[in-house]
């Protein structure tokens, strides 16, 4: 098999070391009160509603599969207890009709309106925090007394002062933040996993 060349095997090593970099400039603290959230839900039955648009989006329906099945281990049957979480970038028909009729704004808070009650938890992924719907729903969530969590790059944007919890990748490269949150992820949903293990 032939070997990459000198320069394409550069190229990889560099983006590599620079995903890594920002992945271990990620504050321990913030991670784990971020998870403390996550687990005070679980405990009290609280649901979660996790939302991001375009390649976030992608990455919030696959934290909201991790924590609502893939946490619950090798038996998942066997467990009495569940995690209601819920990604609202699932359900097409309603984001799209939110979309056309009222304005693509209203798609994520029109839903936390819905289904959000006062102890849940919304957790958005946004590169810049300034995306309209993700602030939109952060709002309505304020309203209605849910607790938030962001998942947040470059400076934090505008989001940064409406989570309660805040992750931010410090960069300016969207590949790069959207590469560290799908790690952040994992991060948080095997935090939970090794958590809940021994909780009926």
């Amino acid at each position: 098999m032939e070997s990459a060349s000198p320069r394409v095997q550069q190229f990889v090593d560099e983006y590599i070391a620079e995903v890594s970099g920002h992945l271990r400039g990620i504050p321990g603290d913030a991670v784990s009160r971020a998870s403390e959230r996550l687990l005070r839900a679980y405990r009290e039955g609280a649901q979660v509603l996790v939302a991001g648009n375009g390649g976030s989006a992608s990455t919030a329906s696959h934290l909201a599969c991790d924590l609502g099945k893939t946490v619950l281990g090798a038996n998942p049957t066997s467990r009495s207890s569940r995690f209601r979480v819920i990604s609202l970038v699932d359900n097409i028909a309603l984001v799209t009709a939110w979309a056309n009729d009222e304005g693509y704004d209203t798609v994520f808070a029109e839903q936390v309106k819905a289904l959000g009650k006062p102890g849940d938890v919304l957790v958005v992924l946004t590169v810049s925090g300034n995306s309209p719907n993700v602030l939109s729903a952060l709002r309505a969530a304020r309203e209605r007394g849910l607790e938030t969590i962001g998942l947040l790059g470059r400076d934090g944007g505008e989001a940064q002062a409406l989570v309660d919890e805040s992750i931010v990748v410090e960069c300016d490269d969207y590949g790069h933040v959207e590469s560290a949150h799908l790690v952040l992820g994992h991060l948080l949903s095997a935090w939970f996993k090794l958590h809940i293990a021994d909780e009926a």
